[in-house]
């Protein structure tokens, strides 16, 4: 079974550029997970210090209203990845039968990364929707004129050939396909 996780949809995060493209295609998933009855967990960063944009308990650290109307479960984190110091995404993944995890969210680089390569260490298939996450750096956060950093992300999550990493439409045309031949 597969469950889709997402990652970091705060306000704090995406009101900072224009992310519609990505919050749609995070939308749609949500819904062919729903409509499939398979899990969707959001996946919530906290800033405990205080010292970051998303504190609990602030605006900044809310859920997106958008997501918030889907009625599914919510996951806080202290760490990039949501596996990192807490046991509760893997046992609410392995007591529902999840055995593949779908990652969309925020940011690429960052706590998408992290949960995507932490899940695949802990024997989950992963796949990456490349064009469902987004990020608030760019090319001039790292110093690195030209770089698209979802498409660099995604090559090297593709290039070590055990994490899955489709566009929105391929990964939609993949569960087409699956459920023909069940």
């Amino acid at each position: 079974m597969k469950a889709l996780l997402v990652i970091d949809a705060q306000n704090g995060i995406v009101t900072k550029k224009d992310f519609s493209s990505v919050l749609h295609s995070i939308k749609q998933l949500i819904s062919i997970f729903t409509s499939r009855k398979e899990p969707v967990f959001f996946l919530l960063q906290e800033d405990e210090q205080g010292n970051g944009d998303l504190v609990p308990g602030t605006w900044n650290g809310e859920l997106i209203a958008d997501l918030a109307l889907f009625d599914h479960p919510i996951i806080t984190k202290r760490s990039p990845s949501a596996f990192h110091k807490t046991a509760l995404l893997e046992e609410k993944l392995r007591e529902k039968g999840v055995d593949h995890v779908v990652i969309c969210g925020f940011n690429t680089e960052y706590c998408a990364l992290f949960t995507a390569i932490a899940a695949y260490d802990r024997g989950f298939k992963v796949s990456f929707i490349e064009d469902a996450t987004g990020t608030v750096a760019d090319a001039n956060t790292y110093e690195m004129p030209g770089l698209d950093i979802r498409d660099f992300v995604g090559s090297v999550l593709n290039w070590s050939k055990v994490i899955d990493v489709p566009y929105f439409e391929e990964f939609k045309r993949q569960l087409a396909e699956e459920c023909r031949g069940l």
